[in-house]
């Protein structure tokens, strides 16, 4: 049985649509996101599941029981889901282990004790219990804040963008600290965030959001190879998009060679001599000395073991190209490429 269930959900406010229709389930144990820009409706979507915004239409079951519905609404305090908040919401008067222990109200003292004293040493705190939050980095901090939602076994965790204060090289190393701490505990979670970093370093399953809406609910490697439509190929990782036309023989012509379609791509029920849009991804174009293709360099972007090139075709067309960081090619200079693509993904053209 599913964890959490949504059922065709919707949001509004005034006349304003924010979540249209929504559904997804989780499993006991997995760790999901909710993936997408500013405005998409994916934070009033867990504030939907958390119980602090009744439902306009659809339901909402944790393990089958209806917590949200026409009819019902289970308050918030009543439903075991612990929440992480952006701002950390940390007690400033308090020491951590006191933080930590705030939502702890069953059991004899010396068991909440050792609630305190187990979560201090599984965020990797164990000697900071008596140091008070304005003691502690941002990284700690947060912490601090997982710990305490987690203190009293919530049967479910709720992430508000809580990596979105921190350094953006923090931030990926903390999500995967996070995951290894959820995966620990057993905890069922869902984080939301529009940076897709954060989302693949910790999440099983991905969704993503568009206008109120799941526009894919996927692992990230089949969000990133095997994009369900235009929106998530332009959303998930970086590429440009080549006019093609669809030749016989499963094939696909595009300015720099010929592709053969693979079953994503063929997904179209194409036609031969259909125009399309082909979808390339900085790994599809490999940097090679020797090939007789050319292309200029038009910009450059250095990332230590490699350079991210802007290449530019003969018709204008750029494309996008990892390369690694000792063939250091001057702006304006022709270099050979040659592609490499294992997905072919391309849509009718537009």
């Amino acid at each position: 049985m599913a964890l959490l269930e949504l059922h065709d959900i919707s949001q509004a406010y005034g006349r304003h649509t924010v979540v249209d229709g929504l559904s997804f389930s989780l499993a006991p144990g997995a760790i999901a996101c909710l993936l997408g820009p500013s405005g998409c409706g994916k934070t009033t979507v867990l504030r939907c599941i958390a119980g602090f915004e009744h439902l306009m239409a659809g339901e909402i079951r944790l393990a089958g029981d209806i917590v949200s519905g026409p009819q019902v609404h289970v308050p918030a305090e009543h439903r075991r889901i612990g929440m992480v908040f952006q701002d950390y919401a940390l007690f400033p008067h308090l020491s951590v282990a006191d933080n930590i222990g705030f939502g702890l109200r069953e059991g004899r003292a010396q068991e909440r004790e050792a609630r305190v004293l187990e979560l201090l040493s599984l965020v990797g705190l164990a000697t900071e219990g008596r140091k008070y939050p304005h003691e502690l980095s941002g990284g700690q901090q947060q912490r601090v804040a997982l710990a305490r939602a987690l203190a009293p076994r919530p049967r479910l965790l709720l992430l508000d963008e809580p990596f979105s204060n921190l350094d953006v090289e923090l931030r990926e190393r903390l999500a995967i600290e996070v995951r290894n701490i959820l995966r620990a505990e057993g905890t069922t979670a869902i984080l939301v965030t529009h940076d897709q970093h954060e989302a693949f370093a910790m999440a099983d399953e991905v969704g993503i959001m568009h206008e109120g809406r799941i526009q894919q609910w996927d692992a990230p490697y089949n969000l990133y190879h095997r994009p369900a439509n235009r929106f998530v190929a332009d959303f998930v990782g970086q590429g440009v998009f080549l006019p093609g036309q669809i030749l016989d023989g499963g094939r696909i012509g595009i300015e720099i060679g010929t592709l053969s379609l693979t079953a994503h791509a063929a997904g179209g029920d194409w036609r031969t001599g259909q125009q399309v849009s082909v979808l390339l991804r900085p790994d599809d174009v490999i940097h090679d000395d020797a090939s007789g293709l050319k292309a200029e360099v038009v910009a450059k972007a250095f990332r230590g073991a490699e350079f991210l090139y802007t290449l530019r075709l003969h018709s204008g067309a750029h494309l996008l190209s990892l390369v690694p960081s000792h063939h250091n090619h001057a702006l304006g200079e022709s270099i050979g490429i040659r592609l490499d693509v294992d997905h072919v993904v391309a849509f009718p053209a537009v």
